[in-house]
């Protein structure tokens, strides 16, 4: 039974947080995952914060960009094609706790000149790589309000210029649309689950907000896009 409450987020795990996961379950769960993307906007979001992050930057110099929660890479692999269709020298980094998912990330984006992956526990900031730009899709939403904080100002210090996040709106619409799209289009049992438990754990404006006010040394933007998401964009005021 999954549980949506409007008034407070949800605290019930998804199924992807097992760092197990792998094989035919892992792969079928990735293509749900790249489809949910491609057809519900969300890659849009992810590239448009990141070009706003670019105007910050020196173009003569090539920018660091990490993405935290990588997955398969798809993220990094529309990056890179952003970036070299607008002709910036960059290096990508991939991070994920599942060794699993990392390996295919490896695979999907070794045509990518400078991308490395780390399988890293994001919440030892020692661990955490410098960067220019960081991404955090579809990621923030796993965590409570405090580890979030806590990772974000872990984050930010590591990172010049800010932090692109696309996350979801938690939207009792959206909990049962998402239901009803999810019985047509959806092969893999986790993402079907783990999607209506991942809108019941995001984000209405006020969780944003609240948080942001917490990460010491930043200012926040917050925009509300199609379909059902946020792009919540960090930029450090130093």
């Amino acid at each position: 039974m999954i549980y949506f409450s409007r008034h407070q987020r949800s605290t019930q795990e998804e199924l992807m947080d097992d760092f197990n996961l792998q094989g035919d379950d892992l792969q079928v769960l990735l293509n749900d995952l790249e489809f949910i993307n491609t057809y519900l906007g969300g890659n849009n979001i992810t590239i448009s914060g990141l070009e706003k992050m670019l105007a910050h930057c020196d173009k003569k110099n090539p920018v660091t960009i990490v993405d935290y929660g990588c997955g398969d890479g798809a993220s990094l692999v529309l990056c890179a094609a952003y970036l070299d269709k607008n002709n910036w020298s960059y290096r990508l980094i991939g991070i994920d706790a599942n060794a699993h998912i990392i390996e295919k990330a490896k695979d999907n984006c070794k045509h990518i000149k400078d991308c490395t992956f780390s399988q890293i526990n994001v919440f030892n900031a020692d661990e955490l790589p410098e960067a220019d730009i960081a991404l955090c899709t579809l990621f923030l939403h796993h965590f409570n309000d405090t580890l979030i904080r806590d990772l974000l100002h872990s984050i930010s210090i590591k990172t010049k210029v800010g932090i692109v996040i696309n996350d979801l709106q938690r939207s009792k619409i959206a909990f049962l649309l998402f239901k009803a799209f999810t019985a047509v289009f959806l092969k893999s049992h986790i993402a079907k689950f783990d999607g209506l438990v991942s809108i019941a754990r995001s984000f209405i404006k006020r969780d944003i907000i609240k948080i942001s006010e917490e990460v010491e040394n930043t200012f926040s933007e917050v925009n509300s896009k199609w379909a059902f998401r946020w792009q919540w964009l960090i930029y450090n005021k130093n």
